[in-house]
């Protein structure tokens, strides 16, 4: 199976290399500190914490196969047994 993982945040290219360190991340972080992913793929929506109304992230995962199509999305994803859901939808399908 060849699968290429990209992980994609609007924090620094620096705050990206701390993260992958201390988690021991085997697959490239990308920094998009200008929004240009973000606005192409809509993931930044309207939030509300501690009753402020702001723009955050919809944690999303995105699929492509071997073309660069697009083949399957995930949106309002939870950390929690995600990893496994695509996992299984790779071995399955592409």
């Amino acid at each position: 199976m060849e699968t290429v993982i990209l992980g994609i945040s609007r924090d620094s290219l620096k705050s990206h290399e701390k993260f992958r360190d201390k988690n021991e991340l085997n697959f490239i972080l990308l920094s998009d500190k200008e929004e240009v992913v973000h606005n192409q793929y809509e993931v930044l929506v309207p939030k509300k914490m501690y009753g402020k109304d702001y723009i955050g992230v919809d944690r999303s995962t995105f699929l492509f196969n071997k073309n660069g199509e697009l083949v399957k999305e995930y949106r309002n994803v939870k950390p929690e047994g995600h990893a496994k859901e695509v996992l299984e939808y790779i071995k399955e399908n592409m």
